[in-house]
């Protein structure tokens, strides 16, 4: 790893005095600069704040979806093209083993390197993307292949083609299909996971996310530049909007956080990989236990429930809206009146316009 944010400068300057002493074979400073290193690692990562998280998740060397791809499948196949416009790199699917069962794995790809990045577009699909990643979920939906979801992107392509092409639609119509899709879904945040572009392959029967991974409606400089007129104040916009994996889970948002190692992905690797493939064969033996109706049925409450918040006390005897409304603009209202002229009470109260201006009925006489 040759990156480092300015929270890990102290890491760094051990990583290059452990480079030193290996250089010189003095085995003995390496054992002690290792054991100090671990210390200056759990003394900084278990003190991480929502900004720093938000780094982490854009950290150049973090696990993108094609590392986890090939860390966790074999006998790995690739399938291109949404058969309507043309084959989008910024997102990949592929069909294949992850311990010996059969899958199928689609991820945003943001791609390193400078000509990768523009291949990738830096991670952002254009609406032939999400397109492709239904067209081979409908397929994994045929032949009862569970499917992994990995969210890593700052958003959808907002370019003028894009849009041409139907960008917002296509979400769309992502969302409302997979809402119903007949087979396992495990969708899990990598890294960024940024508005509707992360959404699109964002509903599943699990949503999880990886403990330095943000999911978010706006970007924190999106949201800072909106509120501030300051772009700048992208740390204090990222406290605010609660996005980490904690906030998140706290909140009811997602199902669980993968514990990926304190280090960070971007550190390890390999155990980040063996962390993700572990919860969703995990994931899958749990949901296999279900039926087809039960699973589904647990996904839908799980949807409509995002957001849902009401009071202890007011659970029990809580009224309609409506029917709250017309018993505060009609207090003589007696508790035998028929519940059907509720709508008519509302109706009454209301002026009356006239077509041609904005005078009520009183106001002419």
């Amino acid at each position: 790893m040759n990156n480092y944010l300015e929270f890990e400068k102290p890491i760094a300057e051990i990583d290059n005095a452990i480079k030193e002493a290996e250089a010189k074979g003095n085995m003995r400073l390496v054992s002690e600069l290792e054991e100090k290193l671990e210390k200056e690692i759990e003394k900084i990562f278990k003190n991480l704040s929502d900004y720093q998280k938000l780094q982490l998740a854009r950290h150049p060397d973090r696990p993108y979806a094609l590392d986890y791809i090939r860390g966790i499948m074999s006998d790995a196949y690739e399938l291109h093209g949404d058969r309507n416009f043309r084959d989008d790199p910024a997102i990949v699917c592929y069909i294949g083993l992850i311990d010996g069962k059969k899958a199928v794995v689609i991820g945003e790809q943001k791609g390193r390197g400078t000509k990768n990045k523009i291949k990738r577009n830096f991670g952002m699909p254009h609406p032939e993307g999400y397109r492709k990643a239904l067209r081979v979920a409908k397929l994994a939906e045929k032949f009862k292949l569970p499917i992994l979801f990995l969210v890593d992107t700052p958003g959808a392509y907002p370019g003028i083609g894009a849009e041409e092409r139907g960008q917002s639609e296509a979400i769309a119509y992502n969302l409302f299909e997979l809402s119903d899709l007949n087979t396992i879904t495990v969708s899990v945040v990598i890294g960024e996971g940024g508005s509707g572009g992360a959404l699109a392959i964002g509903v599943a029967d699990k949503l999880a996310m990886m403990r330095y991974s943000v999911f978010s409606v706006i970007s924190p400089e999106g949201c800072a530049a909106i509120l501030w007129n300051d772009p700048s104040k992208q740390e204090q916009a990222t406290k605010a909007m609660k996005i980490t994996a904690e906030d998140l889970k706290e909140l009811g948002l997602i199902d669980d956080v993968i514990d990926e190692p304190i280090e960070g992905g971007h550190r390890s690797k390999q155990k980040a990989i063996l962390a993700l493939k572990n919860y969703f064969l995990e994931k899958v033996s749990e949901l296999e236990k279900l039926s087809d109706e039960q699973r589904l049925a647990k996904r839908y409450n799980r949807l409509v429930g995002v957001g849902a918040f009401a009071k202890e006390d007011d659970q029990a005897d809580e009224q309609s809206t409506l029917s709250t409304i017309i018993d505060k603009i009609t207090p003589d209202k007696k508790e035998s009146d028929s519940e059907s002229s509720t709508l008519s009470a509302l109706w009454d109260k209301l002026p009356s316009f006239d077509k041609k201006g904005d005078e009520t009925k009183e106001d002419k006489k």
